[in-house]
């Protein structure tokens, strides 16, 4: 792309979708640190041509009020996001939308706001800027984008599963919300992904609160939770641990017939698993008449 005419042809409202964020590929915002600064360059890229030509000058005129033509207003911010201070960049795109709100600039700039207070890490504003634009917008091309990029926050914000994990809930719906409405395109995928790695953070929080209530001798609300994961996440790692459990929690309650159950259920779908050969010897040690099938060495 060359830089000495796109800053004429960028007057153009039909050429300056080229700065549009979908630019970004999924996995330069899915990676955490790296992935934020990748993607913050590849946004540069697509628009170092306008940086360019813009010039520099006093780099804190910009963010004082004044009245600004919508190009000028663009330039400033997208200088500002490439300079790596998304936050000031964040508030001139805003102000984009403020000057100039029936501008085809504004609407670019409401979905790259959004991205520079994901960038500056300023989640709940990147959710709100997004929601915003969708709601403006529900049809727009760029939507899909901007429900990835709601996915996408959630997503930063999901803790350990010692923690409340409302975001890895908000996570999930997101991601859902993504794949039902735009199942072919390019965020997709990546969103299938981030459902197996929620999924599983989901199960283990179950099987944390399990453990604790083992522990603390609460064995029928420990199985509930163990039960929890083998119904509902039964795809997910934690799968072959839980129905460990359940026999534990089973023959402590004295219900081997469960018990024997949920061995049976773990020899016939993890042979190989260190949890059925746990459970193998738990049965015959503990469950009268205890018959499962031996594990696989």
């Amino acid at each position: 792309m060359a830089s000495g005419p796109l800053l004429v042809i960028a007057r153009r409202m039909d050429i300056v979708a080229t700065l549009r964020p979908t630019d970004l590929s999924p996995a330069d915002h899915a990676r955490g640190g790296r992935a934020r600064a990748a993607g913050l360059a590849v946004l540069a890229a697509m628009a170092c041509a306008v940086a360019g030509c813009a010039g520099h000058g006093d780099k804190h005129k910009d963010t004082a009020y004044v009245a600004r033509d919508v190009e000028s207003l663009y330039i400033a911010a997208k200088q500002r996001l490439d300079g790596g201070e998304p936050k000031v960049a964040a508030a001139l795109f805003d102000e984009v939308e403020r000057q100039h709100p029936y501008s085809p600039w504004a609407r670019r700039a409401e979905l790259m706001g959004a991205f520079s207070y994901y960038a500056a890490r300023d989640y709940a504003k990147a959710i709100e800027t997004s929601q915003r634009f969708l709601s403006v917008h529900p049809g727009n091309k760029d939507a899909a984008y901007a429900y990835y990029l709601i996915a996408q926050c959630y997503y930063e914000q999901v803790s350990d599963v010692t923690r409340d994990q409302k975001d890895t809930q908000q996570t999930l719906s997101a991601l859902n919300e993504l794949i039902r409405r735009y199942p072919d395109s390019r965020y997709a995928e990546d969103a299938r992904l981030k459902i197996d790695l929620v999924t599983d953070h989901l199960a283990g929080k179950e099987m944390d609160i399990g453990r604790f209530y083992e522990r603390s001798g609460k064995w029928l609300a420990a199985g509930i939770r163990f039960r929890n994961v083998v119904d509902g996440y039964q795809t997910t790692s934690h799968a072959p641990e839980a129905l460990f459990r359940l026999v534990e929690t089973n023959l402590t309650l004295g219900l081997y017939d469960e018990a024997q159950k949920n061995a049976a259920v773990l020899g016939a779908n993890y042979p190989g698993s260190v949890w059925y050969a746990r459970a193998y010897k738990l049965i015959h040690k503990d469950a009268p008449d205890g018959r499962v099938v031996a594990p696989k060495v």
